[in-house]
């Protein structure tokens, strides 16, 4: 009787951890998931310092481990030495980035302030002039729509003074408020000087760590790590660093040619050379037209002419140079992909909006891969 009871009484409980299994294993994953996102809840306040500090990291630690690759980590010399290098590399990779960047900052804003004063006080002295071809456009304008589109000149003109003084009211208002965030922006730049040096020092260890809580298989964290360096090493190679030998250029043609706000017109065509077919042709393109309405059509066509191959033809031998086919993705979808970015992440969408489509499209053919599914 008892081993009848006793072998009744086997299954059942055989069965009862069996249908708490599934229980468990979705109670395990509902802990998992809440943590998860606590720990993003926690890191998101430095997701723009971490950024950067391993795209930095990506770009200089290949110069930092060819130095400090024969040190041996087993001495304590070595470990001195190790750390005294990785602070060295830290320190000087803020600095490198600061001192260029705060001098910039300032010239830029004193030139945008003097651009804007010069346009109002040329409209405020150009007032006739000013008022005439604006009944020219809107004249033009009327004629086309046939009388459906009509504009005052007077109206567009006040509308054009108050606008330009309304930039300036902002301008002044967006440097005090710049002026409020320089001790955020400081302490940002200490967190990155404290995560490189931890990156550099214990870089290899941080990233077996952070590939431990990717739940996919070893081989192919593998290559999306991979693909994650080369991605960042060829978007700031190929294209931002394309872009801003660019606009280094066209900041001496413009300062060659005496034009006004030269290092403000430079950052314009820096952003614009990531625009396909035109590119920086957008902005020297209008400057030369102006120095011709303005009577000086010899000087406005060398203008042209300079702007033309000293900026806009580095594009053509440059990008190859430093790309050389290693990123298979169409402008177009980069240039979408750059703005999408900005709108979503701000300035740094210009290096995670490229990298989360090529990202995408990497993950995708593991899993045409893996699942081997052929494509057309």
């Amino acid at each position: 009787m008892t081993k009848i009871n006793g072998g009744a009484a086997g299954p059942e409980n055989s069965s009862d951890r069996g249908d708490a299994k599934p229980i468990q294993a979705l109670i395990f994953t509902a802990v998992l998931v809440i943590l998860f996102i606590l720990v993003c809840r926690l890191f998101a306040p430095f997701f723009t310092v971490l950024l950067w500090s391993i795209l930095f990291y990506i770009l200089l630690s290949p110069l930092h481990q060819r130095i400090v690759g024969k040190i041996d980590r087993a001495k304590l010399t070595g470990r001195i030495f190790r750390n005294i290098w990785a602070a060295v590399f830290s320190l000087g990779t803020v600095l490198l980035l600061l001192v260029p960047l705060v001098f910039v900052g300032i010239q830029f804003f004193h030139q945008v302030t003097a651009l804007l004063h010069q346009a109002r006080n040329y409209l405020g002295a150009r007032q006739g002039l000013i008022t005439d071809l604006l009944e020219n456009i809107s004249r033009i304008i009327d004629d086309l729509s046939a009388g459906q589109i009509v504009l005052n000149s007077e109206e567009m003109r006040i509308r054009i003074v108050s606008s330009v003084s309304s930039q300036l009211q902002d301008l002044l208002l967006f440097s005090s408020t710049v002026a409020m965030n320089v001790g955020s922006f400081f302490t940002g730049l200490v967190l990155i000087v404290f995560s490189l040096f931890f990156f550099y020092s214990d870089g290899d260890y941080l990233s077996r760590l952070a590939l431990r809580v990717i739940p996919i298989r070893r081989e192919y964290t593998g290559a999306l790590v991979g693909k994650f360096k080369e991605i960042t090493r060829n978007l700031v190679l190929g294209y931002i660093m394309v872009a801003l030998v660019q606009g280094v250029i066209a900041f001496l043609v413009y300062a060659l040619f005496k034009v006004s706000g030269s290092l403000v017109f430079a950052a314009l065509t820096f952003f614009s050379a990531f625009i396909p077919i035109f590119g920086a042709g957008i902005i020297w393109f209008p400057l030369g037209l102006l120095r011709i309405l303005n009577g000086d059509i010899a000087g406005g066509v060398v203008f042209w002419l300079v702007s033309g191959f000293f900026i806009s033809t580095l594009d053509n031998f440059l990008r190859p140079i430093f790309l050389k086919d290693r990123i298979q993705l169409h402008p177009l979808i980069i240039f979408f992909a750059i703005l999408g970015g900005i709108s979503v992440f701000g300035l740094n969408g210009i290096i995670l909006g490229p990298m989360v489509v090529i990202l995408f499209l990497t993950v995708l053919d593991l899993f045409l891969t893996e699942h081997k599914i052929e494509q057309g």
